[in-house]
């Protein structure tokens, strides 16, 4: 996929979603995401072994607010409400989530919940918002691939 093709779908909000990104593409959506204007941040789920880590680290590579309660509800409220750091749109690049996959698959499922939520309440008002993954594609084949 070339930049401007990137770069447009990237910005429309209706293709936004939950995916897994190949880590030869991060680099690249990483750049678009910048031209676009959106906020992009990388959370490394590495020690996260259960949801409350999870969260824990959420909130940590996030930069939530200190209101941020460390629980679904909260990550949802954070995840549409980022008056604290206006953009064009928002890029969430989750790495090392593998741990969390093994060891609590239904953390892993609950945190996806939040995040379609959150993305589509961000498309209602025509925003995008984009979470990837950077699983192989063994890991979890139900996690669509952004090519």
């Amino acid at each position: 996929m070339g930049r401007d093709e990137l770069l447009s779908l990237l910005e429309n909000p209706r293709q936004s979603g939950v995916y897994r990104l190949p880590l030869n593409g991060q680099e690249a959506v990483k750049q678009a995401a910048r031209v676009a204007g959106f906020a992009c941040f990388d959370v490394n789920l590495e020690d996260a072994g259960s949801i409350g880590s999870a969260l824990e680290r959420l909130g940590r590579d996030l930069d939530f607010p200190d209101w941020y309660g460390r629980n679904l509800d909260a990550l949802k409220d954070c995840l549409t409400d980022f008056s604290w750091c206006e953009a064009a749109g928002y890029m969430l690049i989750i790495r090392n989530a593998e741990r969390l996959l093994v060891a609590a698959p239904e953390a892993f499922d609950a945190l996806n919940e939040v995040f379609a939520a959150a993305i589509a309440e961000w498309r209602s008002q025509d925003y995008p918002l984009w979470v990837f993954y950077d699983l192989r594609a063994d890991e979890r084949a139900t996690l669509p691939t952004l090519a």
